[in-house]
């Protein structure tokens, strides 16, 4: 059995995360010492590295609550799972495209060599409310 420190240290994950992990019922309430402390498990503790390697993909914690209800049930098809990858993937490429056109605009204004701040295309851009196309 661990303590709640044990998990953390462990795991990688801070102590408040795991408290907040167990009010999401991502992970369940754990037992109890005489002395009233949390006793984890070494079920409990695979549990909390899935999901920590879970949050390091990106997933959502809705996302990872369907993983964890399916990776309780191995006679689930796995397309359920694939699904949920899939979509998070598409989430990703999304996210990645709109970084591209952020850099590519950053790196067209991180080019001016104006002399003075009036001159700057930094400043100008940043004000040309017009630029804002790189959130469509």
């Amino acid at each position: 059995m661990y303590s709640i420190g044990d998990l953390a240290r462990i795991t990688g994950v801070k102590v408040p995360t795991i408290l907040y992990y167990e009010q999401s019922e991502l992970l369940a309430a754990p037992t109890r010492s005489s002395g009233n402390q949390r006793r984890y498990s070494d079920a409990e503790l695979q549990r909390l590295s899935f999901i920590r390697h879970s949050r390091e993909l990106g997933f959502s914690i809705d996302d990872i609550r369907e993983l964890l209800g399916l990776s309780v049930h191995p006679d689930k098809p796995c397309s359920d799972a694939h699904g949920i990858a899939v979509r998070h993937l598409a989430d990703i490429r999304t996210k990645i495209a709109k970084l591209k056109r952020l850099e590519s605009e950053l790196k067209r204004i991180s080019k001016c060599e104006a002399d003075s701040v009036a001159e700057c295309a930094v400043i100008e851009a940043l004000a040309d409310h017009r630029l804002c196309s790189t959130e469509h």
